[in-house]
């Protein structure tokens, strides 16, 4: 097996399984569409469901086509992930983490959405009126993994 699989499968493995079990352990402890204080004025733990994607852009309760968008669109980026893993060179390390945390983010999201149609998020930040839309662990992952291959881009060698 190359070894840019056995990395980023391994980064997938651990993303996925934190994300399904901080999502476990938010779906036991808060109720549904409930939250707790943490950091007074900054940070919340909520209990909530998105049809949509990252941060609640699409997040509609009236439709229904969003789930299955979004699962056609995570199976399509996780056969182009495995494809960029294919051609990725071993010591482009960066790229090869970035995908591991992509593919990890996506997986997680995507059990949600093929389990109940819709994804858990808890993570909510704000300030005074502002408050950012409620993310996940996978919301985070797929966030680093894009920077990380961003800036993998910008640390390449590029042909004379």
């Amino acid at each position: 097996m190359k070894p840019q699989y056995i990395l980023a499968g391994s980064i997938a493995a651990g993303v996925t399984l934190l994300d399904q079990i901080t999502k476990l352990q938010v779906q036991k402890h808060l109720v549904l569409y409930t939250s707790r204080e943490i950091i007074p004025g900054f940070f919340n733990l909520v209990h909530t469901l998105n049809k949509g994607a990252a941060f609640g852009f699409l997040n509609r309760p009236d439709t229904s086509w969003q789930t299955y968008f979004f699962i056609a669109a995570t199976a399509l980026a996780v056969v182009i992930v495995l494809n960029l893993l294919s051609k990725a060179e071993p010591g482009a390390k960066l790229f090869i983490i970035a995908l591991g945390l992509i593919l990890g983010g996506a997986l997680g999201n995507l059990i949600d959405r093929m389990r109940t149609g819709q994804v858990v998020d808890f993570l909510e930040f704000y300030l005074g009126s502002f408050v950012w839309p409620a993310f996940n662990v996978a919301d985070i992952a797929i966030t680093l993994g894009s920077l990380a291959m961003i800036l993998s881009f910008y640390g390449r060698k590029r042909p004379k």
